[in-house]
């Protein structure tokens, strides 16, 4: 599934440091605005995935699971 998400980035001395105010929580940085950035992908890949797992506990066990596509 393909998602768009906003990052805001700003340099903080020699380095670059990114947030996503979508996904709270969601933080980069890197010494290379590309680095920061894959590092912000990834933390907000780990947050959804971690929210689908908790939002997937405890379902009865006959209810239906699907995947629906956004966007």
């Amino acid at each position: 599934m393909h998602n768009e998400f906003t990052a805001i980035t700003e340099r903080d001395g020699a380095c670059f440091i990114a947030y996503c105010p979508e996904i709270p929580g969601a933080n980069g940085q890197g010494d290379t605005k590309g680095e920061c950035l894959k590092n912000l992908c990834e933390a907000i890949e780990l947050i959804l995935e971690d929210r689908r797992q908790d939002g997937l506990r405890g379902l009865p066990e006959d209810a239906e699971q699907e995947i629906v596509a956004v966007g």
